[in-house]
């Protein structure tokens, strides 16, 4: 990305889009039961809370009415069938790893088969979006927590820490090329997290052969453990390398969330929040809620002079819904400069 003069005031950056992550699956509910939405009305009104206080992207997953993260594909259905009817306009936004909870006991947090998350493209009625990691990592979501950032939590026992310290996202070649294909023959978006550069240089080689033909709208997820550590040289680094027309969500873990937020709303970026990531204020006397975090960020956007967008703007920024017809108008569209042409070096500058 260009950053030029005036880069930095508010009346030449997009409006914030807020992404909302208020289910939580790495919890039980008596983590949090305060904001841990089990019964399926209440998830549903879990994101009329979340849309009421600005969120417009939903990031979703769903739980069994025992408290436990649901890998059946009927339980999305019946959650997104609750949100598009009670908030209509709200980005769905399926989590890929479906739910990575462990099925029991002692055991370590696995993402389901290939074969299974592929079937979220054929999810009814249809999200807008489904987050599509890009090559095989750990994902150790507990390397850069404090011991007091899961006290007294199901994460502090030995079963959780192992549970989520040994995690790994299978994502190869194979699955990332035959996923993007489906979801985008369903008018699914593919939001890409991209936990580094060599991730999102993969998704450009997709692009620059055709695999993929859409908006590049992804999110830079910095929470260690395999993926970049939340701090303004990764993210200067990540942002350098993107192309002009890309939509980039930031997002980190416990603590990090906020000061990463607030790193990406005075740049123009958008932000993500929620129990998923977080569920402490920023002093940690207290436990936040998915409501409050959005709240806040709201409230420090509009400080910034920053508004929030509606769910209709949030729409049109991330371009849901759009995809483009040939390789050339992609990388055009998104800001990339053309594949090379014969035996040339490639474009140094773009063309006038």
């Amino acid at each position: 990305m260009n950053f030029l003069d005036g880069h930095l005031f508010p009346e030449n950056q997009d409006k914030l889009v807020i992404t909302a992550a208020p289910y939580g699956p790495e919890w039980i509910p008596s983590d949090f039961p305060e904001d841990i939405a089990v019964s399926m009305p209440a998830q549903i009104q879990k994101a009329v809370d979340c849309y009421n206080a600005g969120a417009t992207v939903l990031h979703l997953h769903v739980r069994e009415d025992d408290g436990k993260g649901s890998k059946r594909l009927s339980k999305f259905n019946e959650l997104i069938a609750g949100v598009r009817k009670a908030v209509p306009d709200m980005i769905i936004q399926v989590g890929g790893s479906i739910s990575f909870a462990p099925e029991g006991e002692g055991q370590v947090a696995k993402w389901l088969s290939d074969d299974t998350r592929h079937m979220l493209a054929e999810l009814e009625p249809t999200p807008d979006q489904v987050t599509v990691t890009v090559n095989t990592t750990q994902m150790n979501v507990t390397e850069h927590m404090e011991e007091a950032d899961i006290a007294g939590t199901s994460m502090a026992t030995p079963a959780g820490r192992r549970a989520y310290s040994e995690m790994v996202v299978p994502s190869t070649p194979s699955f990332v090329e035959e996923h993007v294909r489906r979801l985008s023959a369903r008018g699914i978006q593919s939001a890409f997290q991209f936990y580094n550069l060599n991730s999102y240089e993969t998704v450009e080689r997709l692009i620059r052969r055709g695999v993929y033909k859409g908006p590049l709208v992804m999110n830079w997820v910095a929470i260690s453990g395999g993926m970049d550590a939340p701090n303004v040289y990764n993210l200067a680094n990540f942002l350098r390398a993107i192309p002009d027309y890309a939509v980039l969500t930031v997002e980190s873990s416990m603590r990090n969330v906020l000061p990463i937020n607030m790193m990406g709303m005075a740049m123009g970026l958008h932000v993500r929040c929620g129990i998923e990531d977080n569920i402490w204020n920023q002093s940690r006397t207290g436990k936040m809620t998915t409501v409050e975090q959005i709240e806040q960020l709201a409230r420090i956007s509009r400080e910034f002079g920053r508004e929030v967008a509606t769910a209709k703007e949030a729409r049109k920024i991330c371009k849901i819904g759009v995809f483009y017809d040939t390789v050339e108008e992609t990388l055009a569209a998104n800001g990339f400069s053309p594949n090379r042409n014969g035996g040339n070096q490639g474009f140094l500058r773009k063309v006038a």
